[in-house]
């Protein structure tokens, strides 16, 4: 059985194997802090699940826009394009919340926020909140973590 918590406070993603943290991550979470409205740039607590994974054999650094891969790939040439851009690269981990007028339906409906794991450009720091709402992850622990998890995984946020 496998399950992800992110810790807001600590900027940390464990993921855990059978009650187990098999491995822990450094990400950062919304430079707005916590909140579940929409258009607020927070990130969202509480229980969700993996919805999607997006992204498979893609190489890293892929760009994407809604969910799609431009065909881009991002170099440290690109930050200059959209200095105020929260990229997402190389892989999403779409998340759908569990939680009924919390995280789920209505104003503060996680998916249809557009609430990832996803990949960042290298140049970002890792434990400090900087993100529009989305949790951001180092290119290749996006990677590792992708390959590991399955749709339907239970994603917890707590503070």
């Amino acid at each position: 059985m496998e399950r992800i918590e992110i810790n807001i406070s600590e900027q940390q993603l464990y993921y855990y194997r059978n009650d187990t943290c098999f491995q822990k991550y450094r990400v950062s979470t919304a430079a707005n802090g916590v909140g579940e409205q929409n258009g607020s740039e927070k990130t969202p607590r509480g229980k969700h699940y993996i919805r999607a994974k997006i992204g498979a054999g893609l190489p890293v650094n892929a760009v994407f826009r809604g969910r799609r891969f431009t065909g881009q790939i991002y170099h440290d040439n690109s930050a200059g394009i959209g200095a105020n851009q929260d990229w997402i690269l190389t892989r999403i981990l779409w998340l759908s919340g569990l939680e009924i007028n919390r995280n789920r339906l209505g104003p503060v409906d996680s998916m249809r926020r557009y609430i990832y794991i996803h990949g960042t450009p290298d140049s970002e720091p890792m434990g400090t909140p900087k993100s529009h709402g989305c949790i951001r992850m180092r290119n290749h622990n996006i990677v590792e973590l992708f390959d590991w998890v399955s749709v339907g995984c239970p994603v917890n946020i707590i503070e």
